[in-house]
């Protein structure tokens, strides 16, 4: 009843969005990415190959258990499609650059996050806008509101390529090119654009605290329900295919910290900012920031009490 209360008001809501809050959150999204960029290198590919295994231990989760776990999640739940859409969007996004240093502060394999970061990255300019087109086409709830809103989904590979592939290029370019600027300045920016986006996300909050009730808690139940799913399938995945301790915990925090950033991007881009879908995007990017942070503390707990 809540939830469905909350459609109602998300459907009343204002459609016309600001273009300069759309123009701000790309451009922080995509100076994200470029500072991402500025740290990979050619061995951080040629890791890949390396341990191939590994990498795709921290992929499948990513692109097949998350996106189709979620998928089937929509078809039971009875939720509206809006949220619906916003969950499959987020499964559908890569890693998100946060994932590197969680891996690092819970001592997992750093180097394996940001191989797998990298390779996903590159993989998501195709299984993104693929899995989100099929997923919502296969779920009548989500295919009609599309149909309604006169969306195409295949909108979203634009928007993947201005905010993921052509900063992306460009900031491999810059650190090849110029890899002394590249050493003083990725550090630096790489806070600034994780600041500028924590800062959207709250601002945005701020701006629509009057949803900012009791009937928010089943949105945020949703939230963490799915990323828990996320850190679930990793932690499978990895127990499956037997890879090392360190490795596990890359792959957990891989599966589990989807890029929220970039789904928000696109739904400001292609959706008008969907208050719905804006909420479910926020609030992920706030909780898995918490789940990511705590399993870091418990791991390094856990490494405490086997050291004594």
């Amino acid at each position: 009843m809540i939830l469905r209360s909350f459609h109602r008001v998300t459907l009343g809501h204002e459609e016309s969005v600001m273009t300069t809050q759309q123009l701000i959150l790309s451009l922080v999204l995509a100076t994200m990415v470029f500072s991402v960029a500025l740290e990979l290198k050619v061995s951080d590919f040629r890791r890949v190959a390396q341990t191939p295994k590994a990498v795709v231990c921290g992929l499948i989760p990513q692109f097949i258990l998350l996106p189709v776990g979620t998928w089937l999640a929509t078809l039971v739940l009875d939720l509206p499609p809006n949220v619906e859409a916003a969950m499959i969007l987020v499964a559908a996004c890569p890693g998100g650059s946060l994932s590197n240093v969680v891996t690092h502060l819970g001592r997992g394999n750093t180097a394996l996050s940001v191989s797998v970061s990298a390779v996903a990255s590159v993989i998501a300019l195709v299984a993104t806008p693929f899995n989100f087109s099929w997923m919502v086409a296969a779920n009548p709830a989500t295919a009609g509101w599309l149909k309604t809103l006169d969306i195409d989904p295949s909108g979203i590979w634009i928007s993947l390529f201005l905010l993921l592939a052509l900063p992306m290029a460009l900031g491999l370019l810059f650190s090849h090119q110029l890899p002394a600027l590249t050493a003083r300045i990725q550090k630096p920016l790489g806070n600034f654009s994780l600041l500028a986006l924590l800062a959207f996300i709250v601002l945005g909050l701020i701006k629509e605290r009057q949803l900012l009730t009791l009937g928010l808690l089943p949105m945020l139940a949703i939230v963490i329900a799915h990323n828990a799913s996320g850190l679930f399938f990793g932690w499978a995945t990895s127990k499956a295919m037997g890879v090392s301790e360190r490795d596990r915990r890359a792959v957990m925090i891989e599966g589990g910290m989807q890029n929220s950033g970039l789904a928000l991007g696109i739904i400001a881009v292609q959706f008008n900012s969907d208050l719905g879908m804006v909420i479910i995007a926020s609030l992920w990017g706030i909780w898995h920031i918490v789940s990511g942070l705590s399993l870091a503390w418990f791991w390094r707990r856990k490494d405490a009490r086997l050291a004594h």
